[in-house]
């Protein structure tokens, strides 16, 4: 038994020295130590380029084509005024109109409706005619004529066009009819004011060509004259 422990001793002896050879011969020792000392040895900090600043003085700031020719502190004190003075002369000019305004009787109104529809029958119906009572919209502040539905979609161009308003004194008014509004816009307004138009008055509208009304006005105010 004491002869084969000897004899294993040796023999591992002899294996363990075989294995140093085959390293030695390979120089792997070496080369995990160097795989250690770089896994050690911390990796050089990269250099930041110093941020150079900018002279402004220099080098002018960049602007847009759209404001590069404008002045560098831009007034605005005039367009402010003049801005100004042009809303509170429309509020003041609104505020007559308010001022002025003259509110008809059920009695004026009931009155001049009646005179109108009799003077549309004696006007017969060669030519297509509606009647329209007229209110504060119409005639202050807004101005703005809104015509029958009906008439219009039967009667009236299908776009917006001019048409000519002929008093009983042959004068012509040109106006702006929107037909998707289905009313007088831009020319209305004088219109209104030029005949001195009122709350109550009734006006007879006769279409005497296609864009064309021949206009005849009953005045809320000669109510007054019957009962004399």
């Amino acid at each position: 038994m004491a002869a084969e422990a000897v004899s294993y001793e040796e023999q591992r002896r002899r294996q363990v020295e075989a294995n140093k050879r085959k390293l030695e011969e390979l120089q792997l020792h070496h080369l995990s130590a160097a795989v250690r000392e770089a896994a050690v040895k911390p990796s050089p900090a990269k250099k930041r380029k110093a941020r150079v600043p900018r002279d402004a003085a220099a080098e002018p700031l960049r602007r847009s084509g759209r404001v590069a020719n404008l002045p560098d502190k831009p007034k605005y004190r005039e367009e402010v005024l003049d801005f100004g003075r042009k809303v509170r002369r429309t509020y003041s000019s609104g505020r007559k109109d308010l001022d002025n305004r003259v509110y008809a009787t059920d009695e004026e109104r009931t009155h001049a409706i009646t005179k109108a529809e009799e003077l549309e029958e004696e006007l017969g119906s060669r030519f297509p005619i509606f009647v329209k009572p007229m209110t504060q919209s119409h005639v202050t502040g807004g101005f703005w004529l809104g015509l029958p539905t009906p008439f219009c979609r039967k009667h009236l161009p299908k776009r917006d066009e001019t048409i000519t308003l002929v008093d009983e004194e042959d004068d012509e008014s040109d106006t702006l009819y929107l037909a998707r509004k289905m009313g007088l816009s831009a020319g209305w307004r004088g219109f209104s004011i030029e005949h001195k138009l009122v709350d109550g008055d009734c006006l007879i509208f006769q279409l005497i060509e296609r864009t064309k009304f021949k206009v005849y006005i009953i005045r809320a105010r000669s109510y007054y004259k019957n009962e004399d």
